[in-house]
């Protein structure tokens, strides 16, 4: 049998493997529930999150994780839930990106503490959204056209390229697409309303308005397409079964509010971390290009991520920048 007629039945196994509708319902619920919960319950006014609080919900969402990888287990087998854990973690880990972007993003618009959570939770709900759309157009294109496998690839290596020789992604607020749209779209106010996105009328003008929260919200959510072009093929070359890519995703996605009020006051202290992160994203890419020809298992990829990360951490805590010892 060729290489191309086994990674085609790989691709049949994996579509396979994937669960009725009802379990996608059902997943969706339960974070769109947590979600609610968080925001309406735990969190309904708009107030400074501390560091403890939040180390207590990243610990959580880690704990539902884990907790799901279990599930997976008894459902799907052990496979399965290696590939969930080493989705989990590689998003996790690519995520980190997103962090120091939003750091950027609400010094640049000196966005208020108290309303940062709200911003970040519609920035989660609309990556859910886009994210979902993007795992099943990838999954799908993957099925139909073997040959993209390598195309995403050559992408991820290009990321991790990008990403060791230029370091972390640059932001211009002042000159991002949607911002620049929404600016001409309507008037947008020049002080921030109480954490709301619209107010009708300002100073004593009629009419719709928009606030700076708003360009903000659209800011974040635009930078994050970009992220997803380089997580979305990460995880493809882990798994094709697309409920084990979109629920690693999720909950990589919704552990990251409160990952970013967590380690935000010391994100700068890890300076190797984008090496390891480009380290991580080339080798991925090599393993998707080289996935006809040679193939890697899922557990020597979770020890690789894991490792590469380890190790990147355990550097800039040993070699820290000047002025930071």
């Amino acid at each position: 049998m060729s290489r191309a007629a086994v990674s085609i039945d790989k691709l049949a196994i994996d579509n396979r493997q994937s669960p009725l509708l009802y379990f996608w319902i059902l997943f969706n619920l339960f974070a769109m529930g947590m979600l609610a919960l968080d925001l309406f319950v735990f969190h309904r006014r708009s107030r400074i999150v501390r560091s403890h609080e939040a180390l207590a919900w990243t610990g959580l969402w880690i704990g539902l994780a884990a907790a799901f990888a279990g599930l997976i287990f008894f459902w799907q087998g052990r496979q399965a839930a290696l590939e969930f854990v080493t989705g989990y973690i590689l998003e996790l880990s690519l995520s980190v990106d997103n962090l120091f972007i939003f750091l950027v993003i609400f010094r640049y618009f000196s966005v208020p503490e108290q309303y940062q959570r709200s911003v970040l939770f519609w920035g989660v709900l609309g990556a859910l959204l886009m994210r979902g759309l993007f795992i099943l157009a990838g999954v799908g294109l993957i099925h139909r056209f073997h040959w993209i496998f390598y195309v995403l690839g050559g992408l991820l290596i290009y990321s991790g390229v990008r990403l060791g020789f230029m370091g972390e992604y640059q932001v211009d607020p002042a000159k991002n697409p949607a911002v620049m749209a929404l600016r001409r779209w309507m008037p947008v106010t020049d002080e921030y309303q109480n954490g709301h996105f619209f107010v009708r009328g300002w100073k004593g003008k009629p009419g719709l308005y928009a606030t700076p929260l708003l360009i903000v919200l659209a800011l974040i959510e635009t930078t994050d397409i970009l992220f997803a072009v380089d997580s979305i093929p990460a995880i493809l070359a882990v798994t094709l079964n697309a409920f084990i890519v979109y629920t690693s995703n999720v909950f990589a996605i919704l552990g990251l509010r409160s990952m970013y009020f967590a380690v935000s006051g010391f994100m700068r202290v890890f300076r190797f971390l984008h090496a390891g992160l480009a380290l991580v994203l080339i080798l991925v890419g090599l393993k998707m290009i080289a996935a006809d020809y040679f193939q890697v298992s899922t557990l020597v990829t979770l020890g690789a991520v894991a490792g590469v990360l380890m190790v990147s951490v355990v550097a800039s805590i040993a070699y820290p920048a000047p002025g930071e010892k």
